[in-house]
């Protein structure tokens, strides 16, 4: 039985739920028709603009673009400050409605999921005559649209549901990558960051078929385990199963919302060094080493990912930690503002636990690697007796 997925996300999730409230109690105007954003205060007009509706769009207004912008590219823009509780509220009621088809769902942010429809296939004259019932049950039950991609993976199901919005259904099954994917910009594969683009760029790469039809190992020279992932994912290639099943947690993580958006790399580099930091003090604290780091982000529009790799041996190195984290962050980042970062550790070993060792192991490890160890370790050790922040870097500390 070949497999199945459904990718279903909400049409400008927050902008829509607004819309059908207000309508709801009585609003006259509905939000989705007119030019209007979700975004920061109205007094002040400070923020973002975390959603817009399509005539909005039209006007060149950008989510992720500040507020005050917006209003200059449309001075009678309407904006509605966003309400977090209700956005949950709704999309718990959207994912218990889609729990009436099959329980294997697999929520990946407040307004997107994906569907393994494979086992009740039988059940539908065809995957397309099950989306549709979904796509419009959605609105007439709840009031807002959704898009709906149909694929054999996740990947594609995900890259099919970003086409033609809004209320739509659209299919990108492998033999349809050619047409379909392929003369799209690179820009627009999944988990195609802006540094990743820009190296493409410089190899001549500009479209998911130019990528697709390259030397997966001339990819991988340049940007390394991520660059064969996207090479994989061009050609139509994930093998990621729907996680239906809560995973158990088995590691050590932190992550912080920021107070600001963060939009450079610095910004974002210092935010991970404290966390790689507290990461590292706890897997020491433990007596753990890990295996795999995860990198977390979270856009200023609430949309999250993640990315993950395994590392060449266990570490509860703070630096290799931050090291890590970065390069995956540059890897995966989209440009766009951040509002959320974390670090993840997982498969976990004990801390005295044998390593295999390679033969430039057998060599004893440089004298500065040694000391940034025993630092690590002091430092934690303060910290656990004075508090969090009784000794830092200096990198850390305000410039006066």
């Amino acid at each position: 039985m070949s497999p199945v997925i459904f990718h279903i996300d909400v049409n400008s999730a927050y902008l829509s739920w607004t819309a059908v409230e207000q309508l709801k109690n009585g609003a006259e105007v509905d939000l989705r028709e007119i030019p209007a954003i979700i975004g920061g205060d109205k007094k002040s007009r400070h923020g973002v603009v975390l959603a817009k509706s399509i005539s909005a769009k039209k006007y060149g207004i950008r989510t992720g673009e500040p507020v005050v912008n917006a209003f200059r590219k449309c001075p009678n823009l309407v904006m509605e400050p966003p309400n977090h509780k209700m956005y949950r509220e709704k999309s718990e009621k959207l994912m218990e409605y889609l729990r009436g088809f099959t329980f294997k769902i697999e929520q990946v942010s407040v307004d997107e999921c994906y569907l393994d429809f494979t086992e009740i296939g039988d059940r539908f004259p065809s995957p397309l005559d099950a989306a549709f019932l979904m796509k419009n049950g959605i609105r007439e039950r709840f009031g807002f649209t959704v898009n709906i991609g149909i694929s054999e993976n996740k990947l594609l199901a995900k890259m099919a549901s970003d086409f033609e919005k809004p209320d739509k259904v659209h299919t990108l099954f492998l033999r349809e990558v050619p047409v379909k994917m392929w003369p799209l910009p690179v820009g627009e594969l999944f988990m195609a960051g802006r540094s990743s683009v820009e190296v493409l760029k410089k190899l001549e790469i500009e479209t998911i078929g130019g990528l697709a039809g390259a030397d997966p190992a001339l990819i991988e020279l340049h940007l390394k385990s991520h660059g064969k992932m996207l090479w994989e994912f061009a050609n139509g290639i994930d093998h990621s199963a729907v996680q239906w099943e809560q995973a158990e947690a088995k590691g050590i993580g932190n992550s912080t919302t920021l107070a600001e958006d963060a939009s450079t790399y610095e910004e974002v580099r210092e935010v991970f060094a404290e966390l790689a930091q507290s990461v590292g003090r706890r897997l020491r604290k433990a007596g753990q080493k890990a295996n795999m780091v995860s990198m977390e982000i979270k856009y200023h529009d609430f949309q999250s990912m993640s990315h993950q790799t395994r590392l060449p041996r266990p570490t509860c190195d703070d630096q290799v930690l931050l090291e890590t984290a970065c390069r995956l962050f540059e890897e995966a980042w989209s440009g766009e503002p951040v509002r959320l970062l974390g670090i993840r550790t997982a498969k976990l070993v004990d801390a005295g636990e044998p390593e295999q060792l390679s033969i430039f192991d057998l060599e004893p490890p440089p004298p500065a690697d040694e000391k940034r160890r025993r630092l690590d370790a002091a430092m934690s050790r303060i910290r656990e007796r004075y508090g969090e922040d009784a000794v830092m870097k200096a990198s850390r500390m305000k410039k006066k």
